[in-house]
C-alpha cells in the first residue's frame, strides 16, 4: 500500500498555492477563448483555412518556444521562466484588443504561444521532479484535472462576455485574470534554481539529450504527435461545426464545450488512479479510442443535443487521459537534463497541436467541414494503437498501488 511520507504532503500542499493555482486561472483565460476565438477570427470574412492558421497561431508560437524554454528553465529556474511565460502570454492577449487585421491577430497569438511554452515547461519540470513516480500519475492527473475545471468554466465566461459585450470583452477579461496568475506566481512560487531532482552540474544539452533518447523520442513522440492533434482538433472543429453546419451561436457553443468539459474534468483523479495502480497504458489507450468514437458521432449530430453528445463522448474519453502524456513524459525523462527532454518532449506534442488547426482547416476546406471530424477520428486511433503497441509501459511493478 502506498504511503506519502510528511514531506511529501507538504510539497503537494505547496503545489496548490505555486502551481496549481496559476494553473487553474490561465486554464480558465484559456478555456475563455475556445467559443470566441474561432468566431472571432471568421469576423473577418475569411476562408476556413485562414481560421485555422489564426487558431494555430499560438500552438506554432508554443512549438518554436518548446525546446529554447527548455534551456531557459535550466538556466534561471522554474520562478524566473514562469514569470517569463506569463508575462508574454499578457502582451498577447492584451494585443488582441487592438488588433485590427487577421495578420496582427496571429501575431498576438504566437507571442502568447511562446509565452505558454516557457509556462508549460517550466511547471512540467517542477512536478516531475518534485514528485515520485508512485504518486506522480495522481499529482499531475490533479494538474491535468485543474486544466479541465478552466475549460468548463472558461467557455461559459467566453460565450457570455462575447455575447453581451462583443468579443473583445473576452479577451479583456483573460487580461485581467491573467495578471492574477502573474501575482499568484510571484509571491508563492519557491525560486529553486536548477530542476528538482537533477544535480546543480547538469550539462543536459539538447543535442546529447537527442542522442541519448532518439529511438522513444521516435516511438512515443509519434504516440504524443497523434495525441495532441486529436485533443486539439475537437476544440477547433467543435465550434466551426455548431455554428456552420447546425446554426448554433457563440453562447450556445459556449454551453455545449464547457458542459463537455464538465464531463471531461470529473474523470481527472480516476484517471491517476488508474496509472498508478494498473499502469500508463490502461488510462492513455482506451482515453483516444474513446475520444475517435466521439469525434466520429459528430456527424450524426443534428442539432444541439446531439452535438452536445458526441462532445459529452469526447469529453469523457479526454477525461480518461488526464495527465497520460505528460506523466509519460515525465518518467521518461533523466534526471539529468530533465528541462531539456521535457521541452523536447511537449515540442512533439505541441507540433501536433500546432499542426491540428491548419490540417482540420485544408481538410474543411478541401472536403467540406462536414467530413473533417473523420480525419480526426483517425488520428486518435492512431494515438491509441501507437501507445498500445509500441510504447513501453513505463510504470515499475514495484511502484504500483
Amino acid at each position: 500500500m502506498d504511503k506519502v511520507s510528511k514531506r511529501e504532503q507538504k510539497v503537494v500542499v505547496n503545489l496548490f498555492l505555486s502551481v496549481y493555482a496559476p494553473a487553474l486561472i490561465l486554464s480558465v483565460c484559456r478555456g475563455l477563448l475556445l467559443p470566441v476565438l474561432p468566431l472571432f477570427a471568421r469576423s473577418f470574412e475569411v476562408s476556413y483555412s485562414l481560421v485555422g492558421v489564426v487558431l494555430a497561431a499560438d500552438g506554432i508560437g508554443t512549438l518554436l518556444g518548446d525546446v529554447p524554454a527548455g534551456v531557459v528553465v535550466r538556466r534561471v529556474g522554474e520562478k524566473r521562466a514562469m514569470l517569463l511565460g506569463v508575462g508574454c502570454v499578457l502582451v498577447g492577449i492584451f494585443g488582441l484588443l487592438v488588433a485590427a487585421d487577421l495578420w496582427q491577430v496571429s501575431a498576438c497569438r504566437l507571442v502568447s504561444g511562446i509565452g505558454t511554452a516557457l509556462w508549460n515547461i517550466s511547471r512540467h519540470t517542477y512536478l516531475a521532479g518534485a514528485i515520485r513516480p508512485a504518486l506522480r500519475g495522481r499529482a499531475i492527473a490533479v494538474f491535468g484535472g485543474i486544466g479541465r475545471i478552466g475549460y468548463f468554466a472558461g467557455p461559459l465566461l467566453g460565450g457570455l462576455a462575447a455575447g453581451a459585450y462583443g468579443f473583445r470583452a473576452a479577451f479583456l477579461l483573460y487580461g485581467i485574470l491573467a495578471v492574477v496568475a502573474l501575482l499568484a506566481v510571484l509571491l508563492w512560487v519557491e525560486d529553486l534554481g536548477a530542476s528538482p531532482g537533477a544535480s546543480h552540474r547538469s550539462r543536459g544539452r539538447v543535442g546529447d539529450v537527442v542522442r541519448g533518447h532518439y529511438r522513444i523520442l521516435l516511438t512515443a513522440g509519434s504516440a504524443q504527435l497523434c495525441a495532441q492533434m486529436v485533443r486539439t482538433a475537437r476544440l477547433v472543429i467543435a465550434p466551426l461545426y455548431a455554428a456552420d453546419v447546425l446554426g448554433l451561436g457563440v453562447e450556445e457553443v459556449g454551453v455545449i464545450i464547457a458542459l463537455a468539459a464538465a464531463v471531461d474534468m470529473l474523470m481527472f483523479y480516476p484517471a491517476g488512479m488508474i496509472m498508478d495502480h494498473w499502469g500508463r497504458k490502461y488510462a492513455s489507450v482506451p482515453s483516444f479510442f474513446v475520444q475517435s468514437m466521439g469525434m466520429a458521432s459528430i456527424l450524426l449530430a443534428q442539432d444541439f443535443s446531439g452535438l452536445l453528445l458526441a462532445l459529452v463522448v469526447v469529453g469523457l474519453g479526454n477525461g480518461i487521459g488526464s495527465g497520460t502524456m505528460m506523466t509519460l513524459g515525465a518518467d521518461l525523462a533523466p534526471d539529468d537534463g530533465r528541462g531539456v527532454f521535457l521541452g523536447l518532449w511537449r515540442f512533439v506534442g505541441d507540433l501536433g497541436g500546432a499542426g491540428s488547426p491548419l490540417a482540420m482547416g485544408y481538410i474543411a476546406d478541401w472536403v467540406g467541414l462536414t467530413e473533417t471530424p473523420l480525419a480526426a477520428a483517425g488520428i486518435g486511433l492512431a494515438a491509441a494503437l501507437t501507445l498500445w503497441l509500441g510504447v513501453p509501459e513505463t510504470l515499475k511493478r514495484a511502484d504500483r498501488l
